[in-house]
């Protein structure tokens, strides 16, 4: 679905099980400009943005940017998709915040491109219809849960926004564990009764246990990706990502009264957290100018800062220029020092890394 900023919620489904996974369209006003896609691509196959605008057009009179409209409207409604991610790159990478005015320039009109902006590149296609059986979606939705999580938990299904909510996974959860697909425990202490677990999973859990050896501890740990290095154990996602546990599976952690400041992590579009060995380090909100902390020790703040500017390097992340920690300026807060060797450079406004 769309969000304020030309930002949006971006789901990936695989062709087989897409039918049955994805939440049903939104409902927003068709306009004779959403009908015209809509019935422009009923035929099946996929059109690229040209073809479409011709087809679109031999029933009403529709300009690009009108049809741009038109387009995205219907993605962020969950009617249509694409072949690649280079319009959705373009669509974010060209949005404007919501408090920030829209200035309008006068010159000569566009013409019409061959191909059409970069933000229809591709081809389109609508999506498949649902699956309308209730059984059979929530049967579909349990499986992708437990291979998704490993332990089901209620928060982890909210986070999700499953249709329902956990009492209509739980029944699906209960019936996979009477006919031995998962198990039922308290497998982590303080997250409810509720748990749902693959067999699997239950054993890597077993293996984090004050018992387990270093080399028991580093097998459970994937290889490293964007924003990662072996060394630190440090990873950078989107505080919304799945994989993110804080604010779902797991309450964001208390912060000391000390550095408590009227900014509040939460599983926000556009912001991010540094997870160490799976503990939270790092809340980067939404524009990078603000960072919470949990650990000022340099045991964690170097390893999260590390990420962070590795993630800036590689250019998941852009440019990030970082104004204030934990409420005050970032030159009052140790965790200058830890930016400054993690190559950030002094400007009059913060610290700044470019990729």
């Amino acid at each position: 679905g769309g969000l304020p900023g030309g930002d949006g919620w971006v789901s990936l489904y695989l062709a087989d099980t897409a039918p049955l996974l994805m939440p049903e369209p939104a409902e927003i006003t068709l306009t004779p400009a959403h009908q015209a896609v809509l019935d422009a691509l009923g035929g099946g196959g996929a059109l690229f943005f040209r073809t479409l605008s011709d087809r679109v057009n031999r029933e009403t009179t529709t300009t690009d940017a009108d049809l741009v409209t038109a387009v995205w409207d219907l993605v962020w409604a969950g009617h249509l998709t694409n072949d690649t991610l280079a319009p959705l790159r373009a669509a974010l990478g060209s949005g404007r915040p919501t408090h920030r005015s829209k200035t309008t320039r006068r010159g000569r009109p566009v013409l019409p491109s061959r191909t059409g902006p970069p933000t229809v590149a591709g081809r389109w296609w609508p999506l498949p219809e649902r699956e309308t059986k209730t059984t059979l979606r929530s049967h579909a939705l349990a499986e992708a849960l437990l291979e998704r999580y490993g332990i089901v938990i209620r928060g982890a299904v909210a986070a999700e926004r499953a249709p329902g909510g956990f009492s209509a996974v739980y029944r699906v959860l209960r019936a996979f564990e009477e006919s031995g697909r998962c198990r039922r425990g308290y497998f982590v202490e303080g997250l409810g009764a509720a748990q749902f677990a693959l067999p699997g999973a239950v054993d890597r859990l077993r293996a984090l246990r004050p018992t387990a050896t270093a080399d028991d501890l580093s097998a459970l740990w994937e290889t490293p990706g964007p924003g990662r290095s072996p060394e630190n154990r440090a990873l950078v996602l989107a505080a919304a990502d799945p994989a993110n546990p804080y604010g779902a599976a797991l309450p964001w952690p208390g912060r000391d009264e000390e550095v408590a400041s009227g900014h509040k992590p939460g599983r926000k579009a556009g912001a991010l957290v540094v997870l160490v060995e799976g503990r939270l380090a790092l809340y980067v909100e939404r524009g990078g100018r603000t960072l919470l902390t949990w650990d000022d020790g340099p045991e964690v703040l170097r390893p999260a800062v590390d990420a962070l500017a590795l993630a800036v390097r590689e250019g998941v992340l852009g440019k990030l220029t970082v104004e204030r920690a934990d409420g005050e300026s970032i030159n009052d807060s140790p965790l200058a020092a830890a930016l400054e060797s993690a190559g950030f450079h002094p400007t009059p406004r913060g610290l700044r890394l470019r990729s």
